[in-house]
Formats: C-alpha cells, sequence, structure tokens
C-alpha cells in the first residue's frame, strides 16, 4: 500500500523540520517546502529518511522551493505533490515571516505590511485552498480518506506586540481562516485545525533567547522550559492517525499553559 503523504511548508528548518522527522517516523512521505536555504531543506530530506528508516518504515521525501506568497510557486508545490505522490493526505501551513524590522506600530511600513500578510496569511489562505480542491478529488476516487489541514498560528494571535503588528494580525486571521475552512470541509470528511506554539527554540526565537529565558525562569509559563519544534510535531502525528476522529476547527494550544491567565 502506498504511503500517505503530507506538505510542510517552511519545512527545511525550526518547527517545520521536527514536525517533519515526527510525520517521517509514521511513514508518511513528505514534500519538504522551503523558500531559500536548499541546503538546510535537503538535510531535513535526508533526516528524515534516516528517521523513517529507525523506525522500521520506508519513505519517499524531496525538496520543493516556493515562496508560498506567490501564486506560480503555490501551484509548483501541489503540482510537485501531485507528480511524485499522485495523492496529498496531510497539508502543513507553517511557513511564515516575522514582522519586518519589528517596526512600533506607529512607525510601520506599508510594503513590510503588505510583505508580511502575503507569505503569513495570503499564502496559507490560497494553498489550502488548492490543497482542498484536490483532497475533496481524491476522496471521491477513493484514493485517501479522512485527510487533514493544520494551520500552525502562535500565541500572538490573541498576545499583543505593538512592535509586530503584521505579524499579530496575521496569525489572529489565521485563527478564522482555519473556522472557515472547518466549516466548508467538514462534508467532504476533510478535517481542518489550528495549532498555536508558545515559545519555541528555532531560528525565529534565538535573537531573543536570553529575554525568554529571563521571562520563563519569572513564571511565563506554567511548564518552565522552552517549546522544542518536536512538541509540535507530535501533536501534528496526533492528528495525522486520528486519534481526534470527532474534532474539526479546534484550536489546539502547545505553549506549556501560555494561555492560562492566572493569579
Amino acid at each position: 500500500m502506498a504511503n500517505k503523504s503530507a506538505i510542510i511548508t517552511g519545512a527545511s528548518r525550526g518547527i517545520g523540520r521536527g514536525i517533519s522527522l515526527e510525520l517521517a517516523q509514521i511513514g508518511y512521505d513528505l514534500v519538504i517546502n522551503y523558500a531559500g536555504n536548499q541546503e538546510a531543506a535537503l538535510k531535513t530530506v535526508e533526516d528524515c529518511k534516516g528517521a523513517a528508516h529507525e523506525a522500521g518504515h520506508a519513505i519517499s521525501a524531496i525538496a520543493v522551493k516556493a515562496d508560498v506568497g506567490g501564486a506560480g510557486d503555490r501551484e509548483h508545490l501541489i503540482q510537485s505533490a501531485r507528480d511524485q505522490f499522485g495523492r496529498l493526505d496531510l497539508l502543513i501551513n507553517n511557513a511564515g515571516i516575522t514582522s519586518i524590522g519589528r517596526a512600533d506600530i506607529l512607525d510601520a511600513k506599508e510594503e513590510n505590511f503588505d510583505q508580511l500578510m502575503a507569505v503569513n496569511l495570503k499564502g496559507p489562505f490560497f494553498l489550502t485552498q488548492q490543497a482542498a480542491n484536490w483532497m475533496i478529488d481524491l476522496c471521491k476516487e477513493g484514493i485517501i480518506e479522512s485527510p487533514k489541514i493544520v494551520t500552525i498560528s502562535s500565541i500572538s494571535a490573541y498576545t499583543v506586540s505593538v512592535n509586530r503588528a503584521d505579524y499579530c494580525m496575521a496569525k489572529a486571521a489565521l485563527g478564522m481562516m482555519t473556522k472557515l475552512y472547518a466549516v466548508r470541509l467538514a462534508e467532504h470528511g476533510i478535517r481542518v485545525y489550528e495549532i498555536c506554539p508558545g515559545i519555541i527554540a528555532s531560528d525565529m526565537t534565538a535573537p531573543v533567547q536570553a529575554k525568554y529565558d529571563k521571562l520563563i525562569a519569572e513564571g511565563l509559563t506554567p511548564m518552565p522550559r522552552w517549546g522544542q519544534p518536536s512538541d509540535i510535531g507530535k501533536t501534528i502525528t496526533a492528528l495525522a492517525q486520528d486519534y481526534l476522529p470527532f474534532s474539526t476547527g479546534e484550536v489546539i494550544n502547545v505553549d506549556g499553559g501560555f494561555h492560562m491567565r492566572k493569579l
């Protein structure tokens, strides 16, 4: 039987890489998407094959360069999955960029706003649209069953950072996108989820490591540690293996308890 397959955007490093490694261990064929760092993407491909082998699986994995903010690149990404695997069981919308320049909201530049929104919001919206239409066809043809679409958002969806307004707004909008697609696709048997990571050790958070080391030590999160990309990956594998069969449109917090208010 053919392996199930997944597209993971922004998968060369960080959270995307962690997700890819966990999916490899449960036997998924993988499309490792990257925007610029081919070397890191190819390393992720090889590491995923190795992780799968250690877990007793034989998988295929390919690296595909595509900027999800561009329509042509999104089409190329989907077509690469069609050509290589002929199926798509799981889409992970993970690719994103941080706020360019981290300017105060009173000084933010329109061109930077547009660039971030193209990658962090427009890209996932229209990539999900393309993937969902293909998944519907695949389900009708009996090639796949119970596919899923998972979008990685952030605690920034509800936590204000006035020097990252565009980032916060895009992440908040992804939450509504998840609900919209969850409702629209439920009749087709496609389940849609949002995963909301907290403070995760990655390239994006490396420049502010000292700041968050201090905040975590002072009790920022009930669980007093950094999150790891594998924490997100393990959550994805639970969804991929149908451990939440009667759930869609759900927000899953993977944040060490940050989302809970406490006195």
